[in-house]
C-alpha cells in the first residue's frame, strides 16, 4: 500500500495495541518478522531475504488479500513500545471452511498476553464489520503458546488438516462469533 501520513488509519485498537493495514515502508519489520526462528519453526520459512523480496510479498499475498478480501494480515503495534511487534489478522483459505484469524510476533512480543488480546480485538472486528458467524484457526501441532491463545478465546478443537502446499498436519479450531465476548481488558473497536 503507499505510503502516506494521510493514509495511516489504525482499524482496531485495544488497551496496549493498535493494528493497521500494512504499507510498503513497513517491508523491512515484515522481513524480520518472517525470518524470525519462531515464525520459521511454527508456521513457514517463506524465503524472504531482503526487502525487495518482502515488499513483493506484501503486494502478493498481503494487499493481495485486502483487494479481494477486504481483509487481510494487520500490523500489530505495541503502544507503550511504539513499534511493530508482530502481525495479526484474517485470511481466507481455500482449504477451510471459514475464514482463519492469525499471528505471529518477534520475541519481545511474545509471553505478554499480546496475541490474545489482537486476536480477541480481531473477533470482535470480524464479526461487528464483515458479519462473520464462525471463525477458524490453525496452528502448528506442537505449538503450545499458539493452541493457549485459541482455547483462551474460546476455539474448540476440531481435528488435524494437512496443509495443501507442504502437507504439514496442523490443529485445526473453531469458535462461533455470535457468541464470542472479549475478556477483559482485551478488545475495544477502533476507528
Amino acid at each position: 500500500m503507499p505510503d502516506s501520513a494521510s493514509d495511516l488509519q489504525w482499524l482496531v485498537e485495544t488497551p496496549r495495541l493498535r493494528l493497521r493495514q500494512f504499507r510498503d515502508s513497513d517491508a523491512d519489520f515484515y522481513r524480520e518478522l518472517l525470518n524470525d526462528p519462531g515464525f520459521i519453526q511454527n508456521i513457514a520459512d517463506r524465503g524472504i531475504n531482503s526487502d525487495v523480496a518482502a515488499l513483493a510479498s506484501l503486494c502478493e499475498r498481503v494487499y493481495g488479500s485486502y483487494q479481494v478480501n477486504g481483509f487481510g494480515m494487520y500490523l500489530v503495534e505495541d503502544k507503550q513500545l511504539g513499534r511493530a511487534v508482530g502481525m495479526a489478522g484474517l485470511v481466507r483459505r481455500d482449504f477451510l471452511p471459514h475464514v482463519d484469524v492469525g499471528y505471529a510476533f518477534l520475541p519481545v512480543g511474545r509471553g505478554r498476553g499480546l496475541a490474545t488480546e489482537a486476536a480477541a480485538a480481531l473477533l470482535v472486528y470480524a464479526r461487528d464489520t464483515f458479519q462473520l458467524e464462525r471463525i477458524a484457526a490453525i496452528t502448528a501441532l506442537g505449538n503450545n503458546p499458539s493452541i493457549a491463545v485459541l482455547l483462551r478465546l474460546g476455539f474448540v478443537a476440531c481435528g488435524h488438516i494437512t496443509l495443501p502446499d507442504t502437507g504439514e498436519q496442523c490443529a485445526c479450531f473453531e469458535r462461533d462469533l455470535q457468541t464470542f465476548s472479549a475478556p477483559a481488558g482485551t478488545a475495544e473497536q477502533g476507528s
